[in-house]
């Protein structure tokens, strides 16, 4: 599987650079996600603007990450732009379970609004 990592402090930035994301490459994601979550990453972006197609194995992967950033943290999917992407989550209904923003600059921005967030309604407590 290629891909690349971008760790910052509050957030890692997991860019696909597979055209599939299918049965051959979903069961590595799902690792590296795993490793990821372990390592404490607190928000995680992954970034498919380079997938064009994503099969049932695929959007396993996706909601493992879901799943994964669920207690704690923020998963964001970005770059699903691509027409069979974007038909599979419309189909799937996923855009009403994932946090889906169209670019990796506006999903830092929506992590760190987040955040800002967070503290302000802690300081109202």
């Amino acid at each position: 599987m290629k891909y690349s990592i971008n760790k910052q402090e509050k957030y890692t930035v997991l860019s696909l650079e597979e055209a599939n994301l299918n049965s051959v490459i979903a069961p590595s994601l799902k690792s590296e996600l795993v490793i990821l979550r372990n390592e404490g990453i607190p928000n995680l972006v992954l970034d498919l603007s380079g997938v064009k197609f994503v099969d049932s194995s695929g959007l396993s992967s996706i909601l493992t990450a879901n799943r994964l950033w669920k207690d704690g943290g923020m998963f964001i999917l970005t770059g699903a732009t691509q027409p069979h992407v974007k038909k599979l989550i419309e189909i799937s209904r996923l855009e009403s379970v994932l946090t889906i923003v169209p670019t990796v600059e506006e999903s830092v921005d929506y992590i760190f609004m987040d955040e800002i967030e967070k503290e302000l309604n802690s300081e109202d407590e």
